[in-house]
């Protein structure tokens, strides 16, 4: 691997890890304080902050290597819109694949049985009542504001940048806070499939890769093309 690749590598799965790390670790540790304290450690809205200020400090601490992707969503949006080669995008996924694979594998390994059996890992699973189709959309819409943050703070010269991975952190905390009962708000392949990994859990599973990518796809997209100047004829 060319050396200039290595170090964008390096960061997207110490991104992705830590989101998971953090994040699902943060649904085990509530399963295993509610017994204790009745209304356990984390509420949804730990949870939500748990990964919205995990994005935030990975974005601020690695997006000047790698861009900050942590999300294969991202990095498919990144490359229907130019900004990213083929080959790189496939490593950024790869690597943010194995960071979540190995997060869920030590949370496994280290957190109480009993509590990851209880989080399912904080696997992102559909909740009772939610079709299939219900699921896809919601993630579609979540993934779409997601990644128009992205685009619009990071992505655009014009944007906040320097604010940037707060606002991004904070979209991630508030799509939790408004799906994750019914979805877990996944919004990113990578975060799903490190706890289906280890669980074995796959079913609908599709809809956590369908449903970021579509979102994320169309975000960029209209971003690029109406909001901001790219579409517009010189």
């Amino acid at each position: 691997m060319p050396n200039t690749l290595v170090r964008p590598a390096v960061a997207e799965f110490i991104g992705t890890f830590a989101l998971i790390f953090i994040g699902a670790g943060s649904i085990v540790v509530n399963a295993f304080t509610t017994p204790q304290g009745g209304h356990g450690f984390s509420t949804l809205a730990g949870v939500a902050l748990a990964h919205g200020l995990t994005i935030f400090a990975m974005a601020a601490a690695l997006g000047h290597i790698s861009g900050g992707h942590f999300n294969p969503a991202v990095t498919v949006a990144f490359l229907v819109t130019g900004r990213l080669n083929p080959a790189t995008g496939a490593l950024y996924i790869v690597s943010q694949l194995l960071g979540a694979a190995l997060a869920a594998f030590i949370l496994v390994a280290t957190m109480p049985a009993e509590a990851v059996a209880a989080a399912q890992l904080g696997a992102t699973l559909l909740a009772p009542g939610v079709s299939p189709a219900q699921g896809l959309l919601l993630e579609v819409v979540a993934t779409f504001f997601l990644v128009s943050v992205i685009f619009g703070s990071a992505v655009d010269p014009r944007g906040a940048g320097a604010i940037a991975p707060l606002a991004i952190g904070m979209t991630v905390a508030l799509d939790i806070l408004a799906i994750g009962p019914l979805t877990g708000a996944s919004m990113n392949p990578a975060r799903s499939f490190g706890p289906a990994l280890l669980l074995g859990a796959w079913s609908d599973h599709w809809v956590y890769w369908v449903a970021p990518i579509l979102g994320g796809v169309v975000a960029a997209l209209l971003y690029d093309y109406v909001i901001s100047s790219k579409g517009k004829a010189a």
